[in-house]
């Protein structure tokens, strides 16, 4: 049983009020507690940050550690189990990570959604030479074209929202806006997540032929498009989702990504309808919520 210190609104939290996934319950999968109760007592008082999938142990996902997949797995506040969007929450203890003491919490809360871009880095075999482009200047936008940025010189971000390209901007990353995208745009890489179902078809652009598109965005919303140029410039494309917390974490504690910045407000659990208008602004970045 974890205490919850700080909890996070994400663009998939939004989403899930608007239908995604299908979930009933308490939503929130983004966050930092400390441990009241455990089996193992060398938990309890430790604060920590949790990853989301909690597989069943027993398929051939689960063998292989891709508990992210379990057909029977429960995710926390997006699949049958409650999230964290409350005073406490539950996980196993094997989902759990210590989170260093250099790491505050308003950092720490940052780790799932930080994990996620270092999944990227597991998908794809990065070459510090290629072009690189994000679209989406959004919270994970932002964090993406962090981690990227430590590897490779050329990294752009594709946005819409002044402000939100102004933080990327005081960052050192380099911004344009969307409607400067350039078909056939000719970058080896481009990340997708602007979380609207028109960002794929901007990706589908800058993209250069047998580059690779790498998908974020998880929306409600159906879309039709025509997918054909991604095969006749046989473009390889990967969905992306979960990623290792190790790493991020250990960014966060070297000060690797900065974070801080891209908080605007803290609201109480009691606030939660005001907090959540907040988190849907289209030049708000992170919102977080205190039990």
């Amino acid at each position: 049983m974890v205490k919850v210190l700080l909890a996070g609104i994400c663009g998939t939290d939004l989403e899930i009020l608007k239908g995604y996934a299908g979930f009933r319950g308490v939503p929130g999968h983004e966050f930092v507690g400390v441990v009241e109760e455990s089996k193992n007592p060398e938990l309890v008082g430790k604060r920590v940050v949790g990853e989301i999938n909690v597989g069943c142990d027993n398929c051939s996902y689960c063998r292989r550690n891709l508990e992210r997949h379990c057909p029977n797995r429960t995710v926390l506040g997006i699949k049958n189990r409650d999230g964290a969007f409350a005073e406490y929450l539950s996980l196993p203890e094997k989902n759990l990570h210590i989170v260093p003491d250099n790491v505050s919490d308003v950092a720490a809360v940052f780790t799932e959604p930080l994990a996620a871009c270092y999944e990227i880095l597991e998908q794809t075999h990065i070459d510090p030479n290629w072009r690189v482009a994000i679209v989406g200047d959004g919270r994970l936008g932002n964090l993406i074209a962090q981690v990227i940025s430590t590897i490779c010189h050329e990294v752009h971000v594709y946005g819409k929202h002044r402000r939100k390209m102004d933080v990327l901007i005081s960052l050192g990353l380099k911004c344009f806006h969307v409607s400067e995208a350039e078909e056939f745009g000719g970058y080896d890489l481009v990340v997708e997540a602007s979380g609207n179902v028109s960002g794929l078809w901007t990706a589908i652009r800058l993209v250069k032929p047998r580059g690779i598109i790498v998908l974020k965005t998880t929306v409600a919303e159906s879309v039709s498009m025509n997918l054909s140029p991604l095969v006749v410039n046989e473009v390889v494309l990967i969905g992306s989702r979960c990623g290792p917390f190790t790493p991020a974490l250990r960014a966060l504690s070297k000060k690797l990504v900065k974070v801080e910045q891209l908080v605007d407000a803290i609201y109480s659990l009691e606030e939660y309808q005001t907090a959540f208008r907040h988190a849907e602004s289209k030049e708000g970045l992170k919102i977080l919520l205190k039990p």
